[in-house]
């Protein structure tokens, strides 16, 4: 197990949903929460329910001059976990050149924007600790997703790129990748979402995957298996079944 007590983790993309549900975890096991989102009604909500107490810092992470004026405000942190992300589902004969555009430039550049301010400090102390978000949508292309499975693709890719140089130094290189989550981006979808989680449900599976030395966790267990089981179909068989 990780020692939690006393350690300050930046959660981006906590106002609600999954960053939520996980700052109180760790806020719980007595951990300094930063929480960060755009919401600052939002923010200063949680930090005020927070177990352990915390912070707030508001960030846009689609805006290079915010996250670099957060990032100075947070100050040293032990660890990050990104959870930003905006969904919108549509396919491509219904295409939201917005819409689409919004979706990598907050669940994929924004991400690359904020390592790029975390992640220099942490390798210059070698030590530090880094959690990403990815999804099970991110494993192939799905029908009705343009934009959001893309860029969760990426995030799954830039983690796996940062794991590699990573791996022999202090700073440990995460990636979790949940199925659905009761939030109010899955209540844009219209279909029946096998394995639904609650936010807290989907936090107690991040939570142990931080307290373990494992790369990557996608979850839940027997639902990741048709997803990353469909990697190895052959393209007319894949998109035969899932288109």
């Amino acid at each position: 197990m990780r020692s939690w007590t006393g350690k300050r983790y930046w959660l981006v993309g906590a106002s609600d949903g999954l960053g939520e549900a996980l700052a109180h975890r760790l806020s719980s096991e007595g951990a300094h929460v930063i929480v960060s989102a755009r919401s600052e009604d939002k923010l200063k909500a949680i930090v005020e329910a927070l177990p352990g107490g915390g912070s707030w810092q508001t960030v846009d992470v689609s805006d290079d001059d915010s996250v670099r004026e957060a990032a100075a405000a947070v100050g040293q942190v032990d660890g990050v976990v990104f959870l930003a992300g905006v969904y919108w589902p549509f396919s491509a004969l219904e295409w939201d050149a917005a819409q689409a555009t919004a979706m990598a430039d907050i669940n994929f550049t924004g991400l690359m924007r904020v390592m790029g301010q975390v992640v220099p400090q942490m390798v210059s102390r070698d030590e530090g600790h880094i959690v990403i978000t990815g999804s099970l949508s991110g494993f192939r292309g799905l029908p009705g997703s343009i934009g959001y499975t893309a860029s969760k693709a990426g995030t799954m890719s830039l983690a796996e790129c940062m794991y590699a140089d990573l791996r022999e130094t202090g700073v440990q290189v995460q990636v979790a990748n949940p199925g659905f989550i009761k939030t109010r981006l899955t209540e844009k979808n219209n279909f029946r979402m096998p394995f639904l989680m609650t936010p807290e449900e989907a936090a107690g599976y991040m939570f142990r995957h931080m307290n373990s030395n494992r790369f990557k966790l996608s979850f839940p267990r027997v639902f990741s298996w048709v997803f990353r089981g469909s990697q190895f179909l052959p393209d007319w068989l894949y998109f035969r079944i899932f288109s």
